[in-house]
């Protein structure tokens, strides 16, 4: 009858298989979203872990010598910088596939994001440069010279500035993004490689992989106001060798990275003091929180695995086989 909203039983398997493939669809992208990515600069991949189990749950191929990943804007997808492929791999998570290549120029180890997602900044290692790069069409926009070795990437949550380090120089460059110009380059200490930005913008936190320290520059005149020393008992002052670093949101604790000591330290950001240190695996590389802030997931680049650290009481919960020559770790929920 006109108006009847019934389905004709000939229809019914085609909507009935169309619903399940929807239904799988869905099931697999929350599935991926409960991930932790860790690349692997030997396999030129991606590991998966799942989140609730700990344990390996894939692998995703990607481009040469995968280092640097962060998510996109809307967290649906994944970029990874391939240095020896100079390019970026952009990944859907809901697929697990390969969806597109940027071009990032020379020898891109890491980068980082606008605001809005339309422009990729990137330190250009062999070329002493930073590149601006058109997130859509992969067209270099501008290109900065900066130190040796540039490092390190991190633009300021207004946009309007960006930070990359010179791991040969010690400096911090300062740049306004508008104008593509170098503002002020910042000594800090020896080979400083990551960035942490306190939440209200503040202070910016620069590990310094030769010096085993971590340097504190005011945001507002870009001046170093303090500094950060390491130590760990049994260990020799060379290894201390921060590397990675990230903050919680209320900006109360730093975790940090000490490379070849084999440790992370806990850092409590108001008082600038370490409060505890956990020993991981071998070279300490870097670090992510899950979005609870319960787990740290730390990249272990000699003993080609990852540890996961209960923040609360700062034990080591478990150690998962990952990629050869893991790199960087991303968290998915």
């Amino acid at each position: 009858m006109p108006g009847d909203l019934r389905m004709s039983p000939r229809k019914t398997p085609f909507l009935r298989c169309a619903l399940a493939t929807l239904l799988l669809g869905s099931a697999l992208g929350a599935a991926q979203a409960q991930t932790a990515y860790v690349s692997s600069e030997k396999d030129n991949a991606l590991t998966l872990i799942d989140l609730k189990t700990l344990t390996v749950k894939g692998t995703i191929p990607s481009c040469k010598r995968t280092r640097h990943l962060q998510l996109l804007p809307g967290g649906k997808q994944l970029m990874v910088a391939c240095t020896d492929s100079n390019a970026a791999d952009v990944i859907d998570l809901a697929s697990g596939k390969s969806v597109r290549r940027v071009p990032l120029g020379e020898e891109p180890e890491a980068f980082d994001l606008s605001p809005d997602g339309k422009t990729i900044y990137v330190s250009n290692e062999d070329e002493g440069e930073a590149s601006f790069v058109d997130a859509a069409t992969g067209k270099v926009l501008k290109k900065v010279k900066v130190g040796e070795e540039p490092e390190g990437v991190k633009v300021s949550a207004d946009g309007k500035t960006l930070y990359i380090t010179s791991e040969v120089a010690s400096l911090v460059h300062v740049i306004d993004t508008a104008t593509a110009k170098v503002i002020k380059n910042v000594k800090v200490g020896q080979r400083p490689r990551r960035f942490a930005l306190t939440p209200d913008g503040k202070e910016l936190w620069v590990t310094n992989e030769l010096d085993a320290t971590v340097s504190i520059l005011s945001t507002a005149d870009h001046s170093v106001i303090g500094t950060v020393k390491f130590e760990v008992k049994g260990a020799r002052a060379e290894d201390i060798s921060p590397v990675g670093i990230t903050m919680t949101r209320d900006g109360k604790r730093a975790y940090v990275a000490l490379g070849k000591a084999n440790h992370v330290a806990f850092v409590d950001v108001a008082s600038r003091k370490v409060t505890q240190l956990t020993l991981v695996g071998k070279r300490a590389w870097n670090v992510a929180l899950d979005k609870a802030e319960a787990r740290l997931f730390v990249v272990n680049g000699l003993s080609d695995d990852l540890t996961v650290i209960d923040t609360q009481n700062g034990k080591a919960l478990k150690t998962v086989p990952v990629g050869r020559v893991p790199y960087g770790v991303v968290i998915a929920e």
